[in-house]
């Protein structure tokens, strides 16, 4: 019989306890014990998953056994969390964003590859079954060339996030789906954002970035709608493909002026008409467990990170970018003469078998 992997969370929040809930609920791990600073929160846990409880992680990590761990607390301290957990040699997934800095993010990343324990971040968009039947589509030339990247992730504004505004809590999903959809990098962005609800941080972000290959980005992100939305566009050359995180339905409208069959690559995209709309069918699934079944899946099977530190630690540098652009109202260029060097210098510096470090896009199974 297959041993049973010990699995904790730290951070019972609201995401923290959907962490529980599908470790508790899985055939080839289990939920052991669960820590956060509220008792009320890890009584109700205990009650409902029947694990042991702590107030303090240090003593969890002391006294349980873990196999894997994850870290799912305010987003100022990821970093700290996560850095004890990895050098415990836990496994660990660290929810999004990777850290609250750069500098923390690139620390983390580094720690991990020099005592070799695993460490994925919880961009759980990557699972939604919509983008994932996208990625295949895209990877297959459904569209020719990629246009456009557009999306809208628009909601209500949420009391309980306080330590981050909406870039670094809710665009760096969508960063890290573009990047992942283009395989390429941002070479320049111009932002705007603004302070409308939030007391401390942007709510609100309107962005426009152009990628290596050309891609143009378009990033539409606020806490101030009262409906939620939560949508990404892919244009190109023989249509747009329409994919809805929430409902995961997946669209394609066709360009009934671009060429047809085999051939088509060959010739010359003359024009745009409307053609067919094909709904795909797409196996709805939840894209948490899915996430944390490839997590439980790397660490028994010693496999690469469901989705790596580096793509993670990408998607926070380019959110901080646009936080800047949208204070100071000017343009950045993502490039080394003007200040952002990749890798970043922690992942170049010290251990030699990190030097040679290569940042390679789209690096999920």
């Amino acid at each position: 019989m297959t041993k049973l992997l010990r699995a904790a969370v730290i951070g019972a929040g609201s995401m923290g306890r959907n962490h529980a809930r599908v470790y508790a609920e899985m055939d080839d791990a289990e939920l052991v014990a669960v820590a956060d600073t509220d008792q009320d929160s890890l009584n109700k846990l205990a009650q409902r998953h029947h694990v042991r409880t702590y107030t303090d992680y240090h003593t969890m990590i002391e006294r349980e056994q873990l196999d894997l761990v994850s870290v799912v607390v305010p987003t100022e301290h990821h970093f700290g969390v996560a850095r004890e957990t990895v050098l415990a040699g836990i496994p660990t997934l660290v929810e999004k964003p990777i850290a609250a800095t750069v500098d923390e993010g690139a620390a983390l990343v580094a720690l991990s590859q020099e005592l070799g324990v695993l460490l994925t971040v919880g961009h759980i968009e990557r699972f939604n079954p919509a983008i994932l039947a996208l990625k295949g589509q895209l990877e297959q030339g459904a569209l020719g060339k990629v246009y456009q990247i557009h999306v809208r992730r628009i909601g209500p504004f949420p009391a309980r996030i306080k330590d981050v505004g909406v870039v670094i809590d809710l665009a760096t999903h969508d960063l890290d789906i573009m990047h992942y959809l283009s395989s390429s990098n941002v070479t320049r962005l111009h932002a705007e954002i603004g302070r409308r609800l939030h007391t401390a941080h942007e709510d609100l972000l309107s962005a426009v970035l152009r990628f290596e290959n050309d891609v143009i980005g378009v990033l539409d992100i606020n806490w101030l709608t009262p409906t939620k939305v939560r949508e990404l566009s892919v244009i190109g050359e023989r249509g747009m493909f329409v994919a809805n995180y929430l409902t995961q339905d997946l669209v394609l409208y066709e360009n009934d002026a671009a060429p047809q069959g085999n051939n088509w690559p060959e010739l010359a995209v003359m024009g745009v008409s409307e053609g067919r709309m094909i709904r795909f069918k797409i196996n709805k699934k939840e894209p948490l467990r899915e996430e944390l079944d490839a997590f439980v899946s790397a660490v028994r099977t010693n496999g690469p990170a469901p989705v790596r530190g580096e793509d993670g630690l990408l998607a926070l540098a380019v959110a901080q970018r646009l936080v800047e652009s949208g204070a100071s109202g000017e343009p950045a260029l993502l490039d080394e003469r003007h200040g952002f060097a990749w890798p970043p210098a922690a992942l170049r510096a010290g251990n030699p078998a990190t030097a040679p470090l290569a940042i390679e896009l789209g690096g999920t199974s």
